[in-house]
C-alpha cells in the first residue's frame, strides 16, 4: 500500500542530543515533519516514525493498537540513547501521549518534554459504547487537517476506526494513570481554539503530572495541528530555547542547512 504524501519517516544524524518527534492519531509524520526538519537544522539527531496503520489508509488502522504504536517510538528512543547523550520527546496530539508514556517509564532516559496539544481522553459523547459500538460500525468521520492556517493541510485519514479509537482511549486511560510518574522538564504548548483536542486535557496534564519544571505557552493563532500552522514558527523557536537550555553543553550550532 503505497504510502500518503509526506508519510516516509525522517531521521536525521546529527550531534549529541536526540530529539524524537512523534505524530498523533490517524496522522502521520507529515503533519510535524517542519518540526523535525527545525531540529535537524539545528544539528540535532531526530528521529520520526511512522506509527504502525498510518500514513496509509484507514482499514489499516484498523487491525493495529495503542500497543503497537507505542512499541514503534519505545524503539526509537532506545535507538537515539545508544547513539546520544540527552534524549527529548516531543510530540502532537496522540503523539503527547505516547511521549507522556515514555517519560513515565523511562525516566532519566528522557531528558525533557515539548508536547503540543497533547491528548488526554476520548472526548466524543459515545466514547463509553466504543467497547460495543466498534463490533457494529467499523469508522467515524474523520479529524484530520484541523488548520486556522489557509492554504496548509494535512493529510491525515478521512475516516476513524472505531477498533482504533477503542484502544487509543486505553491508551489514554494508561497513560493517565501514569501522569505523577512524570518528572522530567515540561514544555507544554496548546490552542485555546482546538476542535479536536480541548484545552481540558491540557490542563489536566499540567495538573497530574510531578515535573516541576513547567512552561506553558498558549498558541493564540492556530487550531490543533498547530505544528502546520500559524504558531509553527513559534512552537519551533520554543523548543530550540527549551532544549538549548536543559542542553547547553551538547546543543550543536546551527548549520546552514540539513545534509
Amino acid at each position: 500500500m503505497p504510502l500518503s504524501p509526506g508519510a516516509e519517516p525522517f531521521h536525521h544524524i546529527g550531534g549529541a542530543v536526540g530529539v524524537l518527534v512523534c505524530h498523533g492519531f490517524t496522522g502521520s509524520p507529515q503533519s510535524v515533519r517542519p518540526w523535525a526538519e527545525s531540529l535537524a537544522e539545528r544539528g540535532h539527531t531526530v528521529s520520526l516514525p511512522l506509527l504502525p496503520g498510518h500514513g496509509t489508509r484507514w482499514q489499516d488502522l484498523a487491525v493495529t493498537g495503542w500497543q503497537d504504536w507505542y512499541a514503534e517510538v519505545d524503539r526509537e528512543l532506545h535507538r537515539l540513547a545508544k547513539r546520544c547523550e540527552q534524549v527529548f520527546v516531543c510530540g502532537l496530539s496522540m503523539g503527547g501521549a505516547l511521549a507522556l508514556r515514555l517519560a513515565a517509564r523511562h525516566g532519566d532516559t528522557v531528558r525533557g518534554l515539548v508536547l503540543v496539544n497533547p491528548a488526554n481522553k476520548v472526548h466524543d459523547v459515545a466514547a463509553r459504547a466504543l467497547p460495543v459500538v466498534r463490533h457494529l460500525v467499523p469508522s467515524t468521520k474523520g479529524i484530520a487537517s484541523d488548520i486556522a492556517k489557509p492554504g496548509s493541510q494535512e493529510y491525515g485519514y478521512d475516516r476513524v476506526p472505531l477498533h482504533a479509537a477503542h484502544s487509543l482511549r486505553q491508551l489514554f486511560q494508561q497513560v493517565d494513570a501514569d501522569l505523577p510518574r512524570v518528572t522530567q522538564p515540561l514544555l507544554l504548548l496548546h490552542s485555546p481554539q482546538d476542535h479536536v483536542v480541548p484545552p481540558v486535557d491540557s490542563a489536566r496534564i499540567l495538573g497530574r503530572v510531578a515535573s516541576t519544571d513547567i512552561t506553558e505557552r498558549l498558541l493564540e493563532r492556530s487550531y490543533h495541528v498547530a505544528t502546520l500552522d500559524y504558531d509553527a514558527d513559534l512552537i519551533f523557536a520554543d523548543t530550540h530555547r527549551f532544549i538549548s537550555r536543559l542542553a547547553p553543553g551538547v546543543s550543536a550550532p546551527h548549520p546552514d542547512r540539513v545534509g
